[in-house]
């Protein structure tokens, strides 16, 4: 399916690939992305807003919202067998944007009518919960097939940064959308980036990555994509450590804000603050995280980040003094993790697309998705209980220790020997 009206541009033959700064493919894939990571930032702001402030939802509800948005995560290793078996990743991936514009635009619409009601919140959460899970399975291998594989670290570094710049500047965005033109038509924002994204992607032409042979069914194309994972060394040290680093940080985000609020006693600008300075961390941590690889290799510096991502969490349990001090090792200790995350996530990425062969990528990541995406409200629940029994403090210390330790998946595995991605 190609955008109607738009000029496709031609995949030049891999030889003949340009570096990736002059690569005017990837500069369109990669603006497509920045736009719409900002305007993910203003539908996370919105969509609460709408259900707070024009339907008077409960917390609960509000509650059950954010988790619709997450809930096809978890049939994600299905549809990524789906999407193995199908050509046209890219187009694939139009539609998805499309699909989660149209179900966007719904809301401004209807509210424009005096129609929006609660029910309408929960569909197009799962709409667009669903094509997102599309897309990113779709993404696997048009990924790969769009960036040479020398420049893998490059690229995932440059798309980082652009999420990490999203953090830093699309809350304030969204909340000035909102302040102006209310959260139903700040909305339409987020959507005129899919379509935008779209726009972009559908200009983009790469070589068709091959489907996966053969008409399995589904559910055994699905087992087929776990075995893999299980089997792979890599793979499987890098989906036991992401799995394990969520769940503790999860641990911390189900306390972290009343830690900070009842027992550091620091305001909700203060916090805000803090939560700035992390992406400020993750922007940094995106820029350096090649030069790091370039000094150490990319496998020591994922488990570098995978410790140095969790580990700042415990500096919380030594806050004390007057509220600048206090606020300062919460910015502090912020601003680490997020460098740390950056570090992680780039070259462990860029290491997992290297190694998965062409026919099983979207299955794979669809794995990865059930099973990371999965693990996180496990991990927020067992926040909460240890929270109340132990104590907030402890239990920040607990979820800095338990996502450290994260890295022993690592180190056994052939990943802290891997100084670049495997070339083929």
């Amino acid at each position: 399916m190609s955008v109607p009206g738009v000029v496709e541009e031609a995949a030049p033959p891999r030889s003949a690939a340009a570096p990736l700064w002059r690569d005017r493919r990837f500069g369109r894939f990669w603006a497509g992305q920045s736009v719409s990571q900002f305007g993910d930032r203003i539908s996370e702001l919105a969509l609460p807003l709408i259900a707070v402030g024009a339907l008077h939802a409960s917390t609960v509800a509000v509650s059950a919202l954010t988790a619709l948005v997450w809930a096809p995560n978890l049939l994600a290793v299905l549809l990524g067998a789906w999407v193995d078996q199908r050509r046209g990743k890219r187009q694939l991936m139009v539609a998805a944007d499309l699909v989660r514009a149209a179900a966007l635009l719904s809301l401004p619409l209807a509210y424009a009518f005096g129609t929006v009601t609660l029910g309408q919140l929960f569909v197009v959460a799962v709409v667009t919960g669903a094509a997102g899970v599309l897309f990113n399975t779709a993404y696997a291998p048009f990924f790969a097939h769009l960036v040479p594989r020398s420049a893998y670290l490059e690229a995932n570094s440059r798309l980082s940064a652009s999420r990490s710049a999203s953090y830093l500047g699309g809350p304030a965005l969204g909340g000035l959308l909102v302040q102006l033109l209310g959260a139903p038509v700040a909305v339409a924002a987020d959507a005129a980036s899919f379509v935008a994204s779209a726009v972009l992607v559908g200009r983009i032409r790469v070589d068709d990555p091959p489907t996966a042979a053969g008409q399995e069914p589904m559910l055994r194309r699905a087992r087929a994509g776990l075995a893999l994972v299980v089997r792979h060394p890599v793979l499987r040290a890098s989906l036991g450590c992401c799995s394990t680093v969520n769940f503790f940080t999860f641990v911390s985000t189900g306390v972290l804000l009343l830690f900070a609020n009842r027992e550091l006693g620091l305001s909700a600008g203060t916090i805000g603050f803090a939560t700035g300075v992390a992406a400020v961390g993750s922007l940094l941590g995106a820029v350096l995280a090649p030069r790091v690889a370039r000094l150490i290799g990319m496998g020591r510096t994922a488990a570098l980040g995978a410790v140095l991502f969790p580990a700042p969490l415990a500096l919380l349990a030594l806050a004390d003094g007057p509220s600048w001090a206090r606020a300062g090792v919460l910015a502090g200790a912020e601003f680490l993790s997020g460098a740390g995350v950056m570090l992680f996530d780039i070259n462990l990425n860029s290491l997992q697309a290297s190694v998965v062969p062409d026919e099983l990528r979207s299955r794979v990541s669809g794995a990865f998705s059930t099973v990371n995406y999965g693990i996180r409200p496990l991990g927020a629940l067992a926040g909460g209980l240890l929270g109340s029994a132990l104590g907030l403090r402890e239990a920040l210390v607990i979820a800095a220790v338990g996502g450290a330790l994260s890295v022993l998946w690592l180190l056994p595995s052939p990943i802290p020997g891997m100084r670049t991605v495997v070339s083929r």
